[in-house]
Order: C-alpha cells, then structure tokens, then sequence
C-alpha cells in the first residue's frame, strides 16, 4: 500500500514534466508558506515486546512547510506535522498512545523552476527529527529520533501566488524504547506521509 502510494505520487510528478506553460512558478529568491492535510502510515513490521506484535495506528493532522529558493530550481524546505496521536497496541490489546511530532529539513529540486510552467514537480532529500511525547502507556519511554528523510510532490500554480498542491514523504524513525527503566531496543516506525493543500508564494 505504502510503495503503490509512493509510486502514483511519482507517476503524479512524471506528468507535471509535460506541464502547459503559462504562469512562472518557482524561481531564485522566492519563499513560501504551506499548509494542508496529511494522513501518516507507520510500518506494518514495527517491532516486538516479549514475543507480543507491537502495533501503531495510522493517523491523520495538519501539514506545514516553510521554503526559501535560493536557486530557480533548488530550495531549502522546513515541514512537518501537528503532534499526532497514535493508539498503541501490544499483542493486539489497546495499552495507550503517544504523541509523535515529525519535523524535517529538507533540499528541493525543482526540475521546471524558472520556467512557466503551472505545474511544478520536487524531489527532496535531508533530515528528520521526531519528537515522541505525552505517552500514556504504562511504563514505556520513548527516545526522540534522528534519521533520513524523502519527499515527492507536485505543485499547481492557480494564480502567481497561490499554488495547490500534494505530496508523499518517508522517514528513518527508529527510536530506542525503554519499559520500567529496562532498555528494549528500538521500534522501525518509518512513517510513510501522504497528503495535500495550499502553497502561497511571495
């Protein structure tokens, strides 16, 4: 599920290779806002605790992003999530939640910057933070985690300005975890994030 959603946000970006030209979109010196709805799905292998399947759900918050083209087709992006709550499950039983703030720093490649295309499609590549807190399950601490992090998305220019736009994320979240004290090793939460709105560009 995760890998056809990965490969229908390339496909989407693909198309915008063809794009109409009309209005310029991205070029050097520009920055932007963005903001929308997305929808995170952890790994379906994330771990074990004493023989029993540890399980995350998948969840859903609002997006942001902050982006600064220092070249008509490369820029540095900061996005991210509201904290989003996870219900956590072991052996299939409900044990509680934990609220996961995802934070990356990314660098864009914009293949049609500086032309005038409507449609502009990024590739990005850099770091994610996450911030694990407010855990209410019995005994568990979770590590914040560092890890590598990738995009893909398309934008459409509605107006020189205003863009809409989705996107589909992935990041190396590996925290360590730790139960009554006792070091547990680490859980594989890798979420896959897919999601979509509104860019403004000034």
């Amino acid at each position: 599920m995760k890998m056809t959603r990965l490969i229908t946000a390339t496909a989407i970006a693909a198309a915008g290779l063809v794009g109409a030209q009309s209005a310029m979109a991205y070029q050097a010196g520009d920055i932007y806002v963005r903001g929308g709805i997305a929808k995170s799905e952890v790994n379906d292998d994330i771990g074990s605790l004493n023989g029993n399947d540890i399980d995350v759900s998948d969840e859903r918050g609002f997006s942001y992003g902050l982006g600064y083209q220092f070249h008509d087709k490369f820029g540095v992006e900061l996005n991210g999530t509201q904290d989003i709550e996870h219900d956590v499950a072991i052996g299939g039983a409900n044990v509680g939640s934990v609220d996961r703030r995802p934070i990356n720093l990314m660098l864009n490649y914009y293949p049609l910057g500086g032309t005038g295309s409507r449609i502009q499609p990024y590739a990005g590549a850099g770091l994610n933070y996450t911030d694990f807190n407010d855990v209410t399950v019995a005994g568990l601490d979770v590590d914040d985690s560092y890890g590598a992090a990738a995009q893909l998305g398309v934008d459409f220019a509605l107006t020189d300005h205003l863009l809409v736009g989705a996107f589909a994320n992935y990041a190396d979240v590996s925290p360590d975890i730790e139960i009554n004290g006792q070091d547990a090793g680490d859980i594989d939460v890798d979420p896959v994030t897919v999601g979509g709105g509104f860019t403004y560009r000034f």
